[in-house]
């Protein structure tokens, strides 16, 4: 803006004096006016003047910059309530930022097992073996082996008492958690710790959805190409520790988003391991208590929940007592949460639950795993399937041989003794009956005396001997010489057979030789005939290991099994013809009609003619009549057949015999092949096969032995058998009309 639009001010002249000439206009300023004259206070206005103007006191003034204070501690004080500060500031920050993290990492990994879930259903069962259920001859269960499942059961289908048991037992909040549960976290951390263990030992806290989320292994399936066998496989998935805890959260939100409680609650109940093989709460019930889980009372329901702590110990098949007293405490639970009134607790306190009769029984361990065996492995030990076998398994058989064996170890064995014994009862076919493979009865898989155990054979094997004679033309009542004997053993010197009591009877029958177990002349007599006929007579009748080489062979220093042993002897009493032992007599899978596989008998070739074996059942008759196996003895004089064994040193006693329904055999021992002290065939294992036998007939009638009664031996002309006796028929051409008579007698239909 120019300045000439300025605002100038007013120019004014001073005012002249009178009298004074004017002058030359000059500007003054104007005067200001008088403030009017103010009046003197009072004292009162005074008074309040002076306190109002009482000047104030001097404010501090305020550092710039928030500075600390004057003074070396209340700078100390101010500097470590500033650290303070920031530090907490820090943590606040990574903290919520941590958090953060976490959370979209715990929605990421719970989306993601959400994303691979499939349906409920799908995941029921998913067992990588399937189940084996062994029938008897009767058709009745009797074990089972592999994963037993049952069949589905939703929670809308089980029993109400078993759905309140599992809850009330597992997861009181289960319809009222996300899954997981930090109360019960939280209480599992303080039990743990005040029972001096780790926070996460023993208690886990887990609710039912994080269990099956255990059951499921987190979406991880079994693959045997992964190197892990099974049981690796399921230990890994059942592992605790916090890792594995923390993997377990994602996953079971992914499970409460994916599937309604009661889906989840399905799984559980079919997937939940409970003892004895069985896979889910349908199959436990039938397995131990034969009934669906949709029919259980309150105590078998709780007996069945108290299963989850600990399947193997609180099984009621290793220990009902125990099983029984969990299921109280289960029972204490549900009226406690109001599942059960007080009247129904009650009742089911004072009616506790029992096993079904199958259950109970417990019988054929041994049986059942020699079964298994025997079998194919992909449609037993190994199978993926359902399997149902039928055996010849005769359960009143068994429990007569268990039975059997535990009152004479009870009443005739010193108390604490470790000697083992095995048992075997087979019909003359080869179809086995029963079978005991040690003294602890209620096992599976366990080392079977009976079917593995490789022993010497001792004087169990000279029938043998005298069979291969009889059918070389030998007749029960020939002459043989017990004597003195040296024979020289190439490569091992002079070697003298001794019989038992140390004492020699000069000439005695085959049959006296036999039944008195003599030494010496089953020696002559081997050597007689021939060991090879020996050892191939007793290799046709089954006893297939490798024989002794020397002539020790007649004394049985070869080894057997005790089945091989009882099916040989069965050969004897069915009249010549070889055995081979069998219990498998129908394969089928699970829901079909059509068996896979089955076996009607088990009769082989025949190995001596019908005539020899009938004569050596009389000898061998007489060996219990009068000899060496008179303990063995029946009640009623039924009449019965068998042969003791002892080997040196009493290493192993033997006892197999038969009548004329059943064979069996009787092994005594100890596994490190200590010397049994005071035991030989004719003591202990006799009376063991007496006791078995007894029960098993029981109401029986009685039946004759096949055996045939040598004629008279005429006193003025005898026949002494020595080394190679020159009134002896030629065994070669004797064993050639053998041959001609049977198939003669066979076309004749006469043999």
């Amino acid at each position: 803006m120019s300045s000439d639009n300025r605002k100038r001010p007013v120019l004014r002249a001073d005012p002249r004096p009178a009298g004074r000439p004017a002058k030359a206009a000059k500007a003054k300023p104007k005067p200001k006016p008088k403030a009017p004259a103010r009046k003197a206070p009072t004292k009162k206005a005074a008074a309040r003047k002076s306190v109002a103007r009482k000047p104030a006191p001097a404010r501090k003034k305020r550092r710039s910059g928030g500075g600390p204070p004057r003074g070396f501690f209340a700078r100390i004080g101010w500097s470590i309530k500033r650290l303070i500060g920031w530090i907490f500031g820090v943590i606040f920050a990574i903290t919520w930022r941590g958090i953060a993290v976490l959370l979209l990492i715990l929605a990421g990994a719970t989306a993601y097992h959400y994303s691979t879930l499939p349906p409920a259903l799908d995941l029921t069962d998913a067992r990588v073996r399937g189940s084996v259920t062994l029938l008897d001859r009767e058709g009745d269960v009797y074990a089972w082996r592999g994963d037993q499942f049952g069949g589905i059961i939703t929670a809308d289908t089980v029993s109400p008492h078993l759905k309140n048991a599992i809850i009330a037992t597992e997861d009181r909040r289960f319809y009222r958690h996300f899954g997981i549960s930090p109360r019960g976290i939280a209480s599992a951390v303080r039990i743990n710790l005040r029972e001096g263990r780790g926070p996460l030992s023993g208690h886990g806290g887990s609710t039912i959805t994080q269990q099956v989320a255990k059951l499921l292994c987190l979406g991880t399936e079994f693959s045997p190409e992964s190197g892990q066998t099974e049981a690796e496989y399921e230990a890994e998935c059942r592992s605790g520790g916090i890792w594995r805890k923390v993997k377990e959260i994602p996953y079971s939100m992914a499970l409460e988003t994916a599937y309604t409680k009661d889906e989840i609650l399905t799984i559980y109940l079919n997937r939940a391991y409970l003892g004895a093989g069985a896979r889910g709460f349908e199959a436990a019930s039938q397995r131990y208590f034969g009934k669906s889980a949709a029919e259980v009372t309150p105590p078998e329901a709780a007996m069945l929940a108290g299963l989850l702590v600990a399947p193997t110990r609180f099984a009621p098949t290793n220990d009902l007592a125990r099983s029984q007293r969990r299921a109280a405490t289960i029972i204490g639970l549900m009226q406690e949460q109001g599942y059960l009134s007080d009247t129904e607790a009650a009742v089911a306190q004072a009616n506790p639950a029992t096993l079904s009769a199958a259950a109970e029984r417990l019988a054929g361990g041994y049986f059942a795993d020699w079964v298994m065996d025997s079998g194919p492995s992909f449609l037993t030990s190994e199978t993926t399937e359902d399997v149902i076998i039928r055996t010849t398994f005769d359960q009143r058989i068994q429990n007569a041989a268990e039975e059997a064996l535990q009152y004479v170890f009870d009443t005739k064995v010193s108390k604490g003794s470790k000697a083992q014994a095995a048992i075997v009862v087979m019909s003359a076919d080869g179809a086995v009956r029963a079978m005991v493979g040690g003294r602890k009865l209620q096992v599976s898989g366990a080392f079977n005396r009976a079917t593995q155990a490789l022993r010497q054979t001792g004087s169990a094997f000279k029938p043998f001997v005298y069979a291969a004679a009889l059918d070389l033309g030998y007749r029960p009542n020939d002459l043989i010489l017990d004597a003195p004997l040296t024979i020289n053993i190439p490569g091992s010197g002079p070697w003298s057979p001794r019989n038992y009591t140390g004492n020699f009877y000069g000439e005695v029958t085959l049959t006296e030789a036999l039944m008195n177990s003599l030494n010496t002349p089953a020696v002559r007599l081997s050597e007689e005939v021939g060991r090879e006929n020996v050892r191939k007579v007793a290799t046709d009748f089954g006893i297939a290991r490798k024989m002794a080489d020397g002539p020790a062979l007649a004394l049985g220093a070869s080894e057997s099994t005790l089945l091989e042993m009882t099916a040989a002897y069965a050969g004897i009493l069915n009249g010549g013809s070889s055995v081979a032992p069998y219990g498998l007599t129908e394969l089928r899978l699970l829901g079909d009609t059509t068996p896979l596989m089955g076996q009607a008998g088990g009769i082989g070739e025949r190995v001596v003619s019908q005539r020899a074996a009938q004569e050596l059942t009389y000898m061998m008759y007489r060996v219990i009549a009068d000899g060496t196996g008179g303990r063995a003895k029946l009640p009623e004089n039924r009449q019965a057949a068998g042969k003791t064994g002892t080997t040196q040193a009493a290493r192993d006693a033997w006892f197999v015999g038969f009548t004329a329904d059943y064979v069996a055999g009787i092994w005594m021992g100890y596994d490190d092949n200590t010397p049994l002290t005071g035991v030989t065939g004719g003591g202990l294992p006799a009376e063991i096969w007496r006791e078995t036998m007894t029960r098993v007939h029981e109401g029986r009638p009685q039946k004759p032995l096949p055996m045939t009664l040598p004629p008279a031996r005429a006193p003025e002309a005898p026949q002494v058998v020595q080394s190679r006796p020159d009134t002896r028929e030629d065994p070669i051409r004797n064993a050639a009309e053998r041959v001609i008579r049977d198939v003669l007698g066979q076309i004749l239909g006469r043999n």
